[in-house]
């Protein structure tokens, strides 16, 4: 990826990701999958989420591990990725994410775990958007998911506010989050949709990307 004079520093890059706990891990997917089913699936997602983040090559890679960061996966994702860890903090999705903003206070590119469609080009292509200053530098970056809300967040800087009052988990949620970028004044730019891993109906277009075949 091109560094442009004058540019910011690379983005780094936060994985966010629940435990893979037979039962608390991707809820909506158990009548499909089964509990331990959909705990296999939240694992692979993961890792697949890291290995992106990591040979997307741009800044430090932190995998922020939820509901806190004691799980064996996490430490050993930690070791093997050769990743950060740390707990997210906050009692909704809006306040972890923005938490997660304020400690690194530099640029940085937020994903879940839920969209296998997201590979390096993706994230590459969203950190040009917050490092490049020609031609009017952005504040924000977004790749929306089909389903409403989004799969990827950066921020040149941390923005309070800018995840207050969201309805997360809903379809008005990139909706919602517009309206607080304008409210806020902030310059953005939204990057092709892509779509996530949620509900049995993905499971279908789950089964049609490489290393996703098998059964869970």
């Amino acid at each position: 990826m091109a560094i442009y004079p004058g540019s910011a520093e690379q983005p780094a890059v936060a994985v966010f990701a629940r435990a893979p706990q037979a039962g608390a891990a991707k809820t909506r997917l158990i009548p499909a999958l089964g509990a331990a089913g959909a705990a296999r699936l939240q694992r692979r997602l993961a890792l697949h989420a890291l290995a992106t983040a990591r040979r997307a090559a741009l800044g430090s890679v932190t995998l922020w591990a939820a509901p806190d960061s004691s799980h064996r996966f996490f430490r050993a994702a930690r070791q093997h990725c050769g990743v950060g860890l740390r707990a997210q903090i906050g009692d909704d999705l809006g306040q972890r994410m923005g938490a997660a903003f304020a400690i690194h206070a530099g640029p940085m590119l937020l994903i879940g775990s839920d969209c296998p469609a997201l590979q390096e080009a993706h994230l590459s292509a969203a950190a040009a958007v917050l490092i490049e200053r020609r031609g009017g530098a952005k504040d924000a970056v977004f790749i929306p998911a089909e389903d409403g809300g989004y799969v990827l967040v950066g921020l040149r800087c941390p923005q309070p506010g800018l995840f207050d009052g969201i309805d997360w988990g809903t379809e008005r949620v990139m909706a919602q989050t517009r309206q607080r970028l304008l409210t806020l004044g902030l310059r953005w730019l939204e990057l092709p949709a892509l779509w996530d891993v949620d509900r049995p109906a993905d499971l279908a277009r789950l089964a049609t990307l490489a290393g996703y075949i098998e059964r869970y």
